[in-house]
């Protein structure tokens, strides 16, 4: 029997976990397949009740697990204990205990949700985020804050940089053969060590073209020509920024999800990984089933490709989340990103032909399974 560490987190965690779940045991039981869901906690829930952001015990449930499934943690409540102490330390401790060094963020905009993208031409923007997880400044020794100054460490490892860069060519080599590494070689000397690795390994992948950008340069490059880029390979502190702007082009970080691994073997579709989405616990909008579960349901569907060797399924998932788009299914935040234009449109209960309904995050989930019937027969 398979197993899936689920942990909601805070925040609109438990919400969009709630649906994932749902949709992910609706497929399981249609398949016959056996998979055991254990939920714990993580980030200030954890916090607020054993005194600590994640459990060893939990820890261990998660090395023992196929894979694990995370909403979000963190919130203001906790954001006056030591850095150490608040709910972003656990998700950092179970990232690092299961040695998953390889974070995947697809960047894709549904043309169903055009509309909410800033930019004036959002068509075609279907690029990879593929950034080192496991280093740099963000576990670095030594580090911390020493009466007038404070210190932080960013550095890399030759075996770090040589396996997220032959993930980001063998990727590549599926995709559009194109890789574009992220660094700052012309200030940093960690950069610079990077930018010759990864030159290095691309030796070995001939049919794959490599491009270098500074991550000043690539922030205005991903928002000026987005459908350009296939694989963006960067550093740990780079990804996080870039991967936060891009989430931003396709117009919300409730679209993004990711997946977490630890192994080159893609192929294989049975790697242990902890999926969650890119976005945040968003506090303010807790509780009142408005969150839009996008993001959740797709790191479903990686989880499926990735962790137990469904493809088919975790590609079903994703159709079913176009067709209930196509059919005007919205959550309230989707609706709110959009122009007063829009927004007028929407209040008559029309967007072009389509008919535009708001829903519930519960009641996305439900029309998300309702399409799934019609596939799994």
């Amino acid at each position: 029997m398979m197993k899936i560490l689920v942990l909601p987190g805070d925040g609109i965690g438990p919400e969009v976990v709630d649906e994932a779940v749902k949709v992910l045991d609706f497929i399981f039981q249609k398949k016959k397949i056996k998979v055991e869901f254990d939920f714990e906690l993580i980030g200030g829930v954890s916090i607020d009740k054993y005194g600590v952001p994640i459990r060893d015990e939990v820890v261990e449930k998660a090395k023992n697990s196929d894979a694990i499934l995370l909403g979000a943690v963190g919130g203001p409540k906790w954001d006056s204990l030591p850095i150490d102490k608040r709910p972003e330390a656990g998700l950092l401790k179970i990232r690092k205990a299961l040695e998953l060094w390889a974070n995947i963020r697809p960047i894709k905009i549904f043309p169903e949700l055009s509309y909410i993208s800033p930019l004036k031409n959002s068509d075609g923007i279907d690029f990879v985020v593929l950034r080192e997880l496991t280093s740099d400044v963000y576990f670095g020794q030594p580090r911390g804050i020493f009466g007038d100054y404070a210190l932080n460490t960013m550095i890399y490892r030759k075996e770090e940089v040589e396996r997220i860069a032959h993930l980001a060519f063998e990727m590549a080599r599926k995709r559009k053969k194109l890789v574009t590494s992220v660094d700052k070689a012309n200030v940093l000397e960690v950069s610079s060590f990077w930018r010759k690795i990864v030159s290095e390994v691309a030796q070995k992948y001939p049919d794959v073209k490599l491009e270098h950008a500074y991550v000043d340069a690539m922030t205005y490059y991903i928002i000026l020509n987005p459908q350009k880029f296939d694989v963006v390979l960067c550093p740990n502190l780079f990804g996080d920024i870039i991967s936060d702007e891009a989430g931003g082009i396709i117009g919300s970080l409730g679209l993004c999800p990711s997946a977490s691994l630890g192994s080159l073997d893609l192929g294989g579709g049975r790697i242990q990984g902890l999926y969650e989405p890119v976005h945040g616990s968003a506090p303010d909008i807790a509780g009142k089933s408005i969150a839009n579960p996008i993001a959740t349901l797709l790191s479903a569907s990686m989880l499926c490709e990735y962790s137990l060797g469904m493809k088919e399924e975790g590609n079903l998932i994703e159709t079913a989340i176009r067709n209930v788009l196509s059919e005007g299914f919205r959550t309230q935040d989707l609706l709110e990103k959009k122009s007063q234009d829009e927004k007028k449109k929407s209040q008559k209960g029309k967007r072009g032909k389509t008919k535009i309904k708001v829903v519930s995050t519960k009641e996305f989930g439900d029309a998300v399974v309702k399409i799934l019937k019609k596939f799994l027969i």
